[in-house]
């Protein structure tokens, strides 16, 4: 009778071993049934935000849904209004950076051209090693520079400017 006994039990225990397995199945199901079904309530959200399968919903239901796509929008123009002005920000920031730039440009420009016509009022009085002036010498080239290039005899003309005698060699 003991014998008996025990193996009742041990059945039962084995019985019980087993069945766990099948709770923790019966437990992933309802989980995946649940994810299935949320995942069905958003997909028919989503569908109804795009204006689609609105027959069902009451009056109610599609007042909440307007006021929930205003919402939206208007968070989507806020968004965009402020990347614009982050936009229009950067855009002055860069009109300025080119602005200090074009008026740097402009300084260096007119330094330049007021050093030019110095150097050229400088160089109008200077004499040669000759006794030239510069105006005569370059009277005399541009007179010369006339005649025809077959006249050309291949010597080299230098014209030495604001040097004393001897300091060119």
């Amino acid at each position: 009778m003991n014998e008996i006994i025990d193996k009742y039990n041990t059945h039962s225990n084995n019985l019980g071993k087993a069945d766990q397995p099948s709770l923790d199945l019966n437990l992933e199901h309802s989980k995946y049934a649940n994810l299935n079904e949320q995942l069905a309530e958003a997909s028919l959200r989503l569908r109804q935000m795009r204006g689609e399968d609105l027959e069902g919903l009451s009056v109610d239901e599609l007042q909440q849904l307007e006021k929930n796509l205003e919402a939206g929008l208007h968070r989507v123009l806020q968004t965009k209004d402020q990347q614009f002005m982050e936009q229009i920000s950067e855009l002055q920031r860069k009109s300025s950076q080119l602005a200090d730039e074009n008026m740097q440009l402009r300084n260096q420009v007119f330094q330049i051209s007021t050093a030019g016509k110095q150097v050229v009022a400088d160089t109008e009085n200077v004499i040669t090693e000759d006794g030239q002036s510069s105006e005569s010498v370059m009277t005399a080239l541009h007179s010369g520079s006339s005649q025809s290039p077959d006249n050309d005899d291949g010597s080299d003309v230098s014209l030495k400017l604001g040097l004393p005698c001897g300091a060119w060699k």
